[in-house]
């Protein structure tokens, strides 16, 4: 069988790329206002979120509360309680910023568009993949910072809670509240332009990773990281999402989910939003120095939970095609 590269994660790579022969583009310096236009693309991406929300999908699936509970204690619960584990084990100041990053990505709500369509692919519970995913990004508003700040305070970093809520409150729940309330106007048009806006959405999360790689770059942030720590971090990353993968799906037979069900489950509960982790990144760490670092497990997470969950959901469809 012949794997095609997911093209976002292919201009995910070309960014960097382009970030580390060109980083004068994206350093603070730079007549380019990307920082503006940036947060002005993220107000845009929550507000086209709250115009395609369908209140009828998710009050579809409030009923089936074990499932919803299972995967949002994996979410917020089980994935960083997982990185936790590591903590005594940190000697370096290096170490702990790495293990800081995972925890990070481990924090992250999860992704709507891609699990709801890697969930309908492989048959699973659509109505509750959609619910989870729409929830998931509102808990992670509060549960995130709580989760980073124990752990960025003690390293002695400028980490003000009101000012943080009040920044996620404007970035995110403003605009997708405005997109609920103008539903009557451009529902319609944002569910037949969807496609046009996942590109809009992707291109902001570009524009956001090329100026954080650009200042790292410019300032030789990475010049202590090795290939050695890459491919560590690769593996804990990928180690981290097939543990989380199948304790999920022993859970979820433990408690008689039905294949709908667990699907939906082991789909939702493993996803870790990369939009989510661009606008929360810009405000938990932007006065952190060389907090690029940070960004660096959740983009490998990302692009190997696409692969992975892809090549599953297509052998799920063809197995459930061949029963049928």
């Amino acid at each position: 069988m012949a794997f095609k590269i997911d093209r976002f994660v292919l201009a995910i790579i070309i960014t960097i790329i382009i970030a580390y022969f060109f980083p004068e583009f994206g350093i603070p310096t730079s007549p380019l206002p990307i920082s503006k236009i940036s947060a002005v693309g993220f107000f845009l991406i929550f507000f086209f979120y709250g115009l395609k929300l369908s209140p009828q999908q998710i009050k579809s699936g409030l009923h089936n509360w074990k499932l919803h509970v299972l995967v949002q204690l994996s979410t917020f619960i089980i994935f960083p309680l997982l990185v936790l584990l590591w903590y005594p084990f940190l000697q370096t100041v290096e170490q702990h910023q790495f293990w800081l990053a995972i925890l990070f990505m481990a924090a992250l709500p999860s992704t709507v568009s891609s699990s709801v369509v890697m969930v309908s692919v492989a048959k699973g519970n659509v109505p509750a993949a959609i619910f989870n995913a729409s929830i998931s990004g509102i808990i992670g508003i509060v549960v995130t910072p709580l989760w980073v700040g124990l752990f960025v305070e003690k390293s002695g970093a400028d980490f003000d809670y009101t000012s943080i809520y009040f920044n996620l409150i404007i970035g995110i729940i403003l605009p997708v509240i405005l997109g609920v309330l103008l539903q009557r106007y451009g529902h319609a048009l944002a569910l037949k332009y969807s496609k046009q806006l996942s590109t809009f959405d992707k291109s902001v999360i570009l524009l956001v990773i090329y100026k954080s790689f650009s200042e790292s770059f410019y300032n030789k942030v990475f010049s202590g990281i090795n290939v050695l720590d890459l491919v560590l971090l690769f593996v804990l990353v990928i180690s981290l999402f097939f543990i989380v993968f199948y304790l999920i799906g022993f859970i979820a037979k433990k408690l008689q989910f039905n294949r709908e069900d667990r699907i939906t489950a082991q789909f939702c509960g493993t996803k870790k939003s990369l939009v989510h982790g661009t606008i929360f990144y810009k405000i938990l760490f932007k006065n952190t120095v060389g907090s690029s670092v940070i960004l660096l497990p959740l983009m490998l997470f990302h692009a190997s939970q696409i692969f992975i969950i892809s090549i599953i959901a297509s052998r799920l469809e063809r197995k459930q095609s061949v029963q049928n």
